[in-house]
């Protein structure tokens, strides 16, 4: 049955609205290319975004930005409540969810910015070896040097400029698994973009570890807008398999990869830096309209693509196929009443090159971090080391350097603490209190038996899956994996960073001009 119902045709509609037009004409195939549709296994389809935080997203209620693709697949798939990332960085992230193991268990590829070896089974890799054709557009596994490691390819597959090209390549019939790794919403950001395409500043909902001040919404805005192209270029290349007849046989993923690109998220293990938005489509296979509730890390993916292409699962795997999840008969077998997140080295920005690293537990009710290094700098060093520039952990932003001027002011909260500040060895935060995860009760003696039996269960959880930090906790291994770039290696001017921001405020019909104030 080709899409062509209500829903989606209003669907399509709402894509073309918003500014598509030429993205979806590029996307179309000419008359007559049709491409007939697969018997048995399923294509598989993989669209992830490159610094996306759950919620933001129509689906789970964000009214500000607009993402009707996503929530047309999880209306008419299932939409994760409780998805994260196995680490909240780029390179890690990405090697997980390919390689179906912890960032912990993969060697160099638990670090941003290093080499994944090519000795772990690779879920593209097996499917390829299966009769699939695989490839990918734009950002796959990285960054880092895949083929220092041995990969001939990006471990995403081989490249293609667009999904018109890759489909090019299919024979009469054959199985594919397209990644298309968009580059939205990473920045750097085009300041006012957001607010040009109609988002109104005054209804953004200011996460709590964020000032609420007109320069911080305005950088929402602007990160908004690259989620709303991401979800535009994801709904051409959807239009383009409807189109071909291929939609109805293909497992179509929606997500991203890491947390959004601000303090006290992105490279963090708190939610707004491991928490991801998640869709899943299956048509005839996952009922419509499903909100998903149990938890999921990143390395299920790649048990639930082979499973659901009849191939055997890799023991080498510490994931489980979400395909249970759907067995109406059996229901799920997997204990998904919590999740384990980890960080080492994000990007090099310690002296010494020395990593942050944090493993975590995730439950409905509480987050347990615990930190091996406290007397290190969470953020990065004040001063710039390698990368980035001061608390290069952090993405430079109006947001972070906002943050950066408040140190030592005072405030309703200590936003520069919060984003900046070092934190003790361990954290405890009660959710239903503090879904910002800003109040430390780990002293609190309320919680003690709570965090003691998480601490054990996050050891146990190490213990399991030989993470080298249950046997040497101070061990050195990820400070010394290699790291391949150096850039912005100077201090910045913190004060003409935030001078020379201008924001743009609607003002009788037009906008205007202003700086930032604190």
């Amino acid at each position: 049955m080709k899409l062509t119902t209500p829903t989606v045709s209003k669907f399509l509609g709402i894509v073309l609205i918003l500014g598509t037009a030429a993205l979806f004409a590029a996307a179309t195939f000419p008359e007559g290319e049709e491409i007939s549709t697969p018997s048995g296994r399923p294509n598989i389809l993989f669209l992830i975004a490159d610094d996306w935080s759950y919620p933001h997203a129509g689906a789970y209620g964000n009214s500000v930005v607009r993402t009707p693709t996503f929530d047309f697949l999880a209306n008419e798939g299932a939409v994760f409540e409780n998805a994260y990332c196995a680490a909240p960085s780029c390179s890690p992230s990405r090697a997980s969810i390919l390689l179906g193991r912890y960032p912990h268990q993969l060697e160099s590829a638990g670090n941003l910015w290093s080499i994944i070896p090519d000795k772990f089974p690779n879920w593209m890799s097996l499917l390829k070896q299966s009769g699939y054709l695989t490839g990918k557009s734009r950002k796959g596994w990285g960054p880092g040097d895949f083929k220092a490691g041995g990969y001939e390819h990006n471990p995403a597959g081989k490249d293609y400029p667009d999904f018109k090209t890759f489909l090019k390549d299919r024979k009469d019939n054959q199985p594919f698994a397209y990644w298309f790794g968009s580059g939205d919403p990473h920045r750097i950001y085009e300041t006012n973009t957001g607010v040009r395409s109609g988002m109104d500043q005054d209804r953004v909902n200011v996460p709590g570890f964020l000032p609420d001040t007109p320069c911080v919404r305005n950088d929402i805005l602007d990160y908004y807008f690259e989620v709303e192209r991401f979800d535009r270029e994801s709904g051409n290349i959807i239009e383009v398999l409807e189109q071909q007849g291929l939609l109805d046989n293909t497992i179509i993923v929606m997500t991203s990869d890491n947390g959004m690109p601000f303090p006290r998220a992105k490279a963090t293990l708190y939610d707004y830096g491991t928490r991801m938005p998640l869709a899943l489509y299956w048509k005839d296979h996952i009922e419509g309209g499903k909100r998903i509730g149990d938890f999921m890390n990143f390395i299920d993916f790649g048990p639930t693509f082979l499973d659901a292409a009849g191939l055997e699962i890799p023991e080498a795997f510490s994931g489980n196929s979400l395909l249970e999840l759907f067995d109406e008969g059996n229901g799920p077998k997997t204990d998904r009443s919590k999740v384990f997140v980890e960080r080492e080295r994000h990007a090099n920005v310690r002296k010494g090159d020395l990593s942050y690293p944090s493993r975590a537990i995730r439950t409905k009710e509480f987050l347990y971090i615990k930190n091996f290094e406290p007397d290190r700098w969470p953020a990065g060093d004040p001063e710039v080391h390698q990368s980035v520039g001061q608390y290069g952990d952090v993405d430079n932003s109006i947001s972070k350097f906002q943050i950066m001027a408040m140190e030592g002011k005072p405030s309703d909260e200590d936003y520069f603490h919060l984003a900046f500040g070092k934190r003790p060895m361990e954290e405890l935060y009660v959710l239903a209190d503090d879904p910002y995860n800003l109040k430390n009760e780990v002293d609190n003696p309320k919680y003690k038996k709570i965090r003691d039996e998480l601490s054990k269960e996050l050891k146990n959880w190490m213990e399991h899956t030989n993470d080298l930090r249950a046997k040497e906790p101070q061990t050195t291994y990820w400070d010394n994996v290699f790291y391949t770039p150096d850039y912005q290696m100077k201090n910045y001017d913190l004060d003409e960073k935030i001078r020379a921001y201008r924001m743009l405020l609607r003002d009788r019909g037009t906008f205007k001009e202003a700086p930032c104030i604190n």
